[in-house]
């Protein structure tokens, strides 16, 4: 099913809609908790705690949407609340475990410095990957009526993708290369995750 189709059977589905609306607040709860995690204690930056804060909230905003689903509560993120559990909570963890593993090869970085590029590269992949998804649940969103509404995390977003790049310029000359082997990586678990929402749509 393509990706358009599989969110509109989403949408029209108050029990998915909710389950996949808790799934995308785990996801940004995951990113954020993530984040927090490779913050040095004494050189955590501006940016990095804004967009820690910013993720925190997206997943909280994310929650709040369910309450316009008719009938549907998800109060925890254990698996009955969520869509796909498993492969969702697969995705991000292994990516970070994928990039980890590149970047000790490649760059042979381990401790602080590993946790630092590894959050620079995933957040990178995961922003792209923002950038694509939530237009396209957003265009699904208006087509079938939906009260929810991601608008101001695609904008929120967007801000996000732009501020990773000039951390990488930053990071290394040849941020571009571990990007875009990062990405290969996101698509990689993107790709397998969807087949999971795929099959339990189908169900």
């Amino acid at each position: 099913m393509e990706f358009n189709k599989l969110i509109s059977a989403i949408i029209n589905n108050d029990q998915l809609h909710a389950r996949w609306l808790n799934t995308l607040s785990l996801m940004e709860n995951t990113g954020a908790r993530k984040i927090s995690a490779c913050e040095d204690p004494e050189t955590v930056t501006y940016i990095i705690l804004k967009h820690a804060a910013e993720e925190h909230r997206h997943a909280f905003y994310l929650k709040k949407q369910i309450e316009k689903v008719k009938l549907a509560e998800c109060p925890t993120y254990t698996s009955d609340y969520l869509i796909a559990p498993k492969s969702s909570k697969y995705y991000l963890n292994q990516l970070d475990v994928d990039v980890c593993r590149y970047l000790k090869k490649e760059l042979g970085l381990t401790a602080s410095a590993l946790r630092f590029a590894a959050y620079l590269l995933v957040t990178y992949a995961i922003e792209v990957r923002a950038d694509e998804l939530y237009p396209v649940y957003q265009e699904e969103l208006d087509k079938n009526g939906s009260k929810v509404n991601v608008k101001s995390i695609i904008l929120e977003e967007e801000g996000h993708l732009e501020e990773m790049i000039n951390q990488l310029k930053t990071f290394s000359p040849d941020w571009q290369l571990h990007a875009n082997r990062a990405v290969e990586i996101e698509s990689r678990l993107f790709n397998q995750w969807v087949d999971q929402l795929n099959k339990e749509v189908a169900n």
